[in-house]
């Protein structure tokens, strides 16, 4: 596959773990850079001594590079920002948020920026903001999702042609198959999520792991639109959601609804009823927990095998 994403992170092959809340802490963010590609640690839902902890953590179980994701809406951004530069953290993934407010601080600590994006539209503002890279991710995506709802087939193509940055696809993407055809569309890398999230290595709670591997196609559903759109597994509280979408509530009352720690709740403490059971489409041709540097070298081989076979078809 294109080398502009190995080179740019000094990895082996061009496969990024999704920094994801509750699930990428510094096991799975090591275990996947010492496989050969490249992991990140999930600041989204670290307290800031928490995420120093992960850091360094990290530093200490690989010498690989390794990154961190930040959503740009942490509350605590500051903090969390200063931490990454006194560790020296070498790549940073940002997310929800515009990233010319961040970029030029870590880029002058000498740091590999890049920043996620669901419309091309922000892939050419990020460029003009002055990130290494982008992110582009379909709406199969887990996770929170842009407005546009736009499919990570569409997507790709539409934002290689808006920036002359290497484009990263995610969004769907669980294979080598899914990889050869993101390179196919223009994609330099992939970026993998839920693959990930069910790994020996992912901090996500056994009851939430075995519950990703038993979904079905049509399990995961785009849902909380009038807020930040999110995919979820049908659960109880998805069904409460989804009742008070159906009668039109205020975007108070869904805030209200939803709370706080619904994520936690559900990912990290395995409550699969009243959770936040976030998890991309892709969840329904997931069938095993294991370890992350096996997925990433079977990743790989899928790739190459793929890649074999449409040549001498």
């Amino acid at each position: 596959m294109g080398n502009r994403i190995t080179s740019l992170f000094n990895i082996e092959y061009p496969i990024i773990q999704a920094g994801m809340v509750w699930c990428s802490g510094w096991r799975l963010a090591s275990a996947v850079s010492h496989a050969g590609g490249l992991g990140l640690i999930g600041a989204g839902s670290m307290h800031p001594p928490v995420l120093r902890e992960h850091i360094q953590k990290c530093k200490a179980a690989t010498s690989k590079p390794f990154g961190v994701n930040v959503p740009l809406l942490y509350p605590q951004i500051d903090e969390l920002m200063q931490i990454i530069a006194e560790e020296q953290v070498p790549i940073v993934f940002t997310s929800a948020g515009n990233p010319a407010t961040w970029t030029g601080f870590l880029k002058s600590r000498g740091m590999t920026v890049v920043h996620v994006v669901s419309s091309a539209k922000f892939a050419y503002k990020s460029e003009q903001a002055g990130v290494d890279a982008v992110v582009a991710e379909g709406v199969e995506a887990g996770g929170h999702n842009g407005r546009e709802e736009t499919t990570t087939l569409c997507l790709v193509p539409l934002v290689c042609e808006a920036v002359r940055l290497p484009v990263i696809a995610a969004g769907g993407i669980a294979s080598g198959k899914a990889m050869a055809a993101m390179e196919a569309l223009g994609a330099d890398g992939v970026q993998i999520g839920s693959r990930f999230a069910v790994s020996v290595e992912s901090s996500a709670h056994e009851r939430f792991k075995q519950r990703v591997v038993q979904a079905t196609e049509g399990d995961t559903v785009l849902t909380l639109k009038k807020l930040t759109p999110v995919r979820l597994l049908k659960n109880k509280f998805y069904e409460a959601i989804a009742k008070a979408e159906a009668h039109s509530v205020s975007n108070e009352e869904l805030r209200a609804l939803l709370g706080k720690g619904r994520a936690k709740k559900g990912i990290f403490e395995g409550d699969l009823d009243e959770g936040e059971l976030e998890i991309g489409q892709v969840s329904a041709a997931l069938r095993d927990i294991k370890p992350a540097g096996d997925m990433v070298r079977e990743i790989w081989q899928d790739y190459l095998v793929t890649k074999t076979r449409m040549a001498s078809s």
